[in-house]
């Protein structure tokens, strides 16, 4: 009789992440070692941390892991991979090694362990990366996710603490992982929607980071699990700056608007409000688009910010390479975020 992976999982994919409100408490007392060539830490933390090496090289690293979304092994790993290669393309690196991190229950069978591994494996060699090894844990729970290492020029890495007024925002996904996740386990399926979740959760950033790379971004993070706007929230935070974003321009995968107006909600979206809402100035906004803007989402698109200038021909670049792109605001001088 075959396991059902998310039987095992009290919440699946970027939904489980710690609440974020909680993790800048925990961390606020935190003081990181003093080191000149720890070019990003915790003060401010990002989407990975940067070490140069020298003069021309520095090292990205950072990991990733959760419990599964979905019942395919092989897809899981695939997922997993992919949102954790995802934050060094968010930094403008590019990923050269990675390292599993699992942790199963004995229960499982080896196939459905070898599925998860060999996916894995396939998503960082698409990456440019080799996967070189691991750690694998007992756990009642299935986990799996990477430990990965890349490599960026000192002065070439993207923050997200970066953005300047004047800027236009760009989404290179749309949104509603989440939503349509949670609403097929609550038996509210859309075939159509789930696969296409299923197609952009294992979409690798590396594209669209090559695209976007030589016109030289100002800020640029992914949208995971904090959703748009606890990422925006962040962005804006972080480089003092007001973001504005144009709620009837928030792309929707198919069927997660529909989902979000049928009242499902994540166990993430209640987090997400606590932490960003204090930010957020949404009068106005229907729920469903509110609900969208505040959907955890597993290996999402890039959130960039880059001067309004380039951004003609940047939508041009992208389409030419046959790229999702989206403009969904602007970068104003002030605080906070206001969704309209």
């Amino acid at each position: 009789m075959s396991i059902k992976l998310t039987d095992l999982a009290k919440s699946g994919g970027c939904a489980a992440k710690y609440s974020a409100a909680r993790l800048e408490e925990l961390l606020k007392g935190f003081v990181p070692a003093e080191a000149e060539n720890l070019l990003v830490g915790l003060a401010p933390s990002d989407d990975a941390a940067v070490y140069r090496l020298d003069d021309e090289r520095a090292l990205v690293f950072t990991l990733d892991f959760f419990p599964p979304l979905v019942d395919d092994p092989a897809l899981f790993g695939r997922i997993a991979a992919t949102n954790a290669l995802n934050d060094v393309f968010a930094m403008g690196g590019a990923p050269l090694l990675a390292l599993s991190i699992a942790a199963f229950p004995e229960s499982l069978p080896n196939e459905t362990l070898a599925a998860i591994f060999g996916a894995a494996d396939e998503q960082v060699r698409s990456a440019g990366a080799i996967l070189a090894g691991g750690h694998t844990l007992r756990d009642e729970e299935p986990k799996y996710g990477l430990a990965v290492v890349g490599t960026v020029h000192p002065d070439g890495f993207w923050s997200k603490a970066t953005a300047r007024p004047g800027d236009a925002l760009f989404l290179t996904k749309p949104l509603g992982t989440g939503l349509l996740l949670h609403a097929a386990r609550e038996g509210k399926r859309n075939e159509d929607g789930l696969e296409e979740a299923y197609g952009w959760m294992t979409i690798l950033n590396r594209a669209a980071a090559d695209v976007l790379r030589p016109f030289e971004p100002n800020a640029v993070t992914d949208v995971t699990g904090f959703g748009l706007l606890g990422h925006a929230h962040e962005l804006a935070e972080r480089s003092s700056v007001r973001v504005e974003l144009e709620a009837a321009k928030l792309p929707a995968m198919t069927g997660a608007l529909e989902a979000a107006a049928a009242g499902v909600r994540t166990g993430g979206d209640r987090r997400n409000r606590d932490f960003a809402g204090p930010h957020v100035e949404s009068d106005g906004v229907a729920v469903e688009l509110l609900a969208l803007a505040y959907d955890p989402q597993t290996a999402g698109g890039l959130l960039v910010s880059l001067p309004a200038g380039r951004a003609v021909v940047l939508d041009a670049a992208f389409a030419a390479a046959g790229l999702f792109l989206r403009r969904i605001g602007s970068v104003q001088a002030g605080k906070g975020v206001r969704l309209a």
